[in-house]
């Protein structure tokens, strides 16, 4: 059996961040598989051009092998937790990851994180890319984490959510990555040994030729790491253009708007219609809410509001070794079969902070991971079969927690958000999950997820 390369191999360093990038490019018509973590042996590619899949069959997938997944795919996404790891060790696992996609074949490396850029000044984006660059003996990249279809967009090198800067959007409150700075040319260098510019919206709308004419002159002035503006989906398929021969790219989910079109002209990949279809899947559905967001708390206040079920976890009563799991799984078990039920930790601002500064951000945030992660795991034993996980770090938890080692990717929720469906679990029936990042959907997401059809 022959093997064939993949286009596109991703590293993504938040498991929502993972299925956002998934999803543009199946939006794409690119055939993408989604891996948790890195695998432990080499991936087997199962495509022999022109093999198609049998009818019924899910056009990306072939289903895992007794060794490691088995890849018919355009993409790979590998999902890591490494967002606010120490970035030694965040430098380690995307390095691995690396590795395992040139086993691959990938022809081009995206590194993928939030698009708010979530970060410190020791890091992880800056060493992370700079690693990668080291390891794909590159001496260029560009960084460009705009979304504009979720409001996310860069412009003269600075970072808007929306209307206002970064820093005086919500971000300014995030538990463990506070961002407080918008220019994101100062946030990178402060993270990089390398010097960091900046490709201006003005280069930009000339076109990918004036882009790469510029990639040229930085290159020169001997900047290794570019900012680059985005105000709309047409610059991000400019960069696209533009920056397809490069070894590494470095972006939040937008960027990926741009490639598989340049794929496809070249001969690298096929697009395909069918590539987000998922099995059609009945029964009872939970959402879960480890996020403080502030679109996170709309969306649960929304919930609440509309008399849906709904109980709130207390990180206080888990530091008092109270069994909130177990009172929560009892609790949704009495309702899910009437109907869907929210079991959250969201709080807002000042109460966070008010059980942060009690019990640590670090200890309140691992205690309410691990209560969600209980629940998502007792309550899918019980028949919970759609499941829908609302923040990257609940999100991680619940994943791992219930042995899911890969997720087709399927029909997109609102921008950034697709519909999974759970792979390298015991044999039984379908799980359908959507992990979302906190940042991400509208009031209403929780009930709009659950009332689409996933079959195609």
């Amino acid at each position: 059996m022959a093997t064939s390369r993949i286009t596109l191999g991703v590293i993504a360093d938040d498991f929502t961040g993972a299925t956002d990038v998934a999803s543009m490019l199946v939006r794409a018509g690119m055939r993408t598989v989604q891996v948790i973590g890195v695998p432990d042996v080499a991936p087997e590619m199962r495509r022999e051009a022109p093999h198609r899949p049998p009818e019924g069959a899910h056009p990306a997938w072939d289903g895992p092998a007794p060794d490691g997944p088995a890849l018919n795919a355009d993409a790979v996404v590998i999902a890591l937790k490494t967002r606010t790891s120490p970035a030694a060790d965040a430098v380690r696992e995307s390095l691995a990851a690396l590795r395992w996609l040139q086993s691959a074949g990938m022809r081009q490396c995206y590194f993928k994180y939030c698009s708010t850029f979530d970060s410190t000044p020791a890091g992880n984006i800056g060493p992370v890319a700079e690693a990668l660059m080291q390891a794909l003996n590159t001496d260029f990249t560009i960084a460009c984490p705009a979304f504009p279809e979720n409001g996310r967009t860069i412009f003269r090198g600075h970072l808007f959510v929306g209307d206002q800067l970064l820093s005086d959007s919500g971000m300014r409150d995030h538990p463990l990555t506070p961002m407080t700075d918008a220019n994101l040319v100062r946030v990178l260098q402060a993270q990089s040994r390398g010097k960091v510019g900046l490709i201006r919206h003005d280069t930009i709308s000339q076109g990918a030729d004036a882009v790469q004419a510029r990639i040229a002159a930085l290159r020169a002035e001997g900047i290794s790491i570019a900012i680059a503006d985005a105000i709309d989906n047409e610059a991000l398929r400019t960069l696209g253009t533009a920056c397809v021969d490069l070894p590494l790219l470095t972006a939040g989910s937008g960027l990926a708007l741009g490639l598989p079109a340049m794929y496809a002209q070249r001969g690298w990949m096929q697009p395909d219609a069918q590539a987000a279809r998922l099995d059609a899947v009945d029964g009872p559905a939970l959402v879960l809410a480890g996020s403080c967001s502030q679109a996170t708390n709309a969306q649960v206040a929304r919930w609440v509001d509309a008399g849906h079920a709904a109980m709130v976890i207390d990180p206080r009563a888990l530091a008092r070794g109270e069994p909130v799991a177990e009172q929560a799984i009892a609790w949704a078990q009495a309702r899910l079969n009437d109907a869907p039920v929210l079991v959250y930790a969201t709080s807002a601002p000042q109460e966070l902070k008010a059980v942060q500064a009690e019990l640590g951000a670090a200890k309140a945030g691992a205690l309410v991971e691990t209560c969600l992660a209980q629940i998502a795991k007792d309550l899918v034993e019980a028949g919970v079969r759609r499941l829908v996980v609302a923040g990257g770090e609940t999100s991680g938890a619940v994943v791992q927690a219930l042995g899911v080692t890969s997720l087709r990717i399927g029909p997109s929720i609102c921008p950034g958000v697709p519909w999974t469906q759970a792979e390298g679990r015991e044999a039984g029936r379908p799980l359908l999950l959507a992990l979302k990042s906190g940042n991400f959907g509208g009031p209403d997401f929780f009930t709009e997820a659950l009332a689409m059809e996933t079959a195609g």
